[in-house]
């Protein structure tokens, strides 16, 4: 490409992904990784119980064939259970951020195939994915490093654009599935009859309600493109309480909740105040070289 096709195309780039403070990608490096423990032994425990499960009920997914992914045993499972959370608890320190941050995606991604190989396929997990794929390009960031980089901006609205498709590709899956029958249908009547809590019980008597939130949810799933509109921090801070409102409230009403995909969302958010809220005003958007590698 030409230097002229490359001035050309710059303020696109830019438009689609401006640089963003490093220290965003330090605050939301420690949050992502310090999640995984957690993940690991305390939300999706499950997973870990596919070590005691016969090694002939497990069916990779289309990674696990192409990649020729080891049959997970009783010890490679727990291999993978405690490299996982001892890499991601030595990356969340910020040291040689692409090695131990390339080493995080890998082993989670394994992780992930051993969780969904054995008939149950969550889509909370993609944007989380991303997240982890595209953190150790970045290089080095600190919690208080005021200055912009373009490969941050990059990767953040990587993120940024698998959260919204999360909810459109969920959307589509209704349809193509379900048909426009399926807003009509009694899906979310049959999770409040089993997993109804005192917050939605009561709509079980009121024929209208669920069938009109299940519009709702579609209509709202379908109008996701538009969240990349959202420029300004304050719309952003707005983008992502409504959304983690959306979940809490699926949550108070069938008790599911997709943690790590909200754990996604937060990179939408203006992280850096969290961290250099000392620093004053952070310097104007301006083409800085990429961080130093890890």
């Amino acid at each position: 490409m030409s230097t002229t096709d490359t001035a050309a195309t710059e303020p696109v780039s830019r438009g689609w992904s401006p640089p963003v403070p490093l220290a965003r990608i330090a605050v939301f490096r420690v949050i992502v990784y310090l999640f995984i423990p957690i993940d690991v032994f305390l939300t999706t425990p499950w997973v870990g119980a596919h070590a005691d499960v016969p090694t002939q009920w497990y069916a990779p997914l289309l990674a696990g064939r192409l990649l020729h992914l080891p049959t997970p045993t009783h010890g490679l499972v727990l291999l993978v259970q405690w490299a996982v959370v001892l890499a991601a608890l030595a990356a969340a320190s910020g040291r040689a951020p692409r090695l131990l941050g390339t080493a995080v995606f890998l082993l989670y991604a394994e992780w992930m195939v051993i969780a969904m190989s054995y008939g149950k396929v969550d889509h909370d997990r993609i944007a989380f994915l991303v997240a982890l794929a595209v953190l150790p390009t970045i290089g080095r960031a600190r919690l208080r490093d005021p200055r912009r980089s373009e490969a941050a901006g990059w990767a953040m609205a990587a993120v940024f654009v698998t959260v919204m498709l999360t909810y459109f590709l969920a959307a589509w899956a209704k349809v193509r599935f379900g048909g426009w029958n399926w807003p009509t249908g009694s899906t979310l009547t049959r999770a409040v009859i089993r997993r109804g809590t005192v917050f939605s019980d009561w709509t079980l008597y009121v024929p209208w309600v669920l069938p009109i939130a299940q519009w709702l949810m579609v209509g709202f799933e379908m109008a996701a493109p538009l969240m990349l509109l959202v420029r300004s921090d304050r719309a952003r801070i707005g983008l992502v309480l409504f959304l983690l409102g959306f979940h809490v409230m699926v949550y108070a009403g069938v008790t599911i909740i997709f943690l790590p995909h909200c754990i996604a969302i937060l990179s939408i958010l203006p992280l850096e105040r969290l961290a250099a809220h000392r620093l004053g005003r952070l310097p104007p958007v301006v083409s800085a070289p990429s961080p130093a590698p890890g």
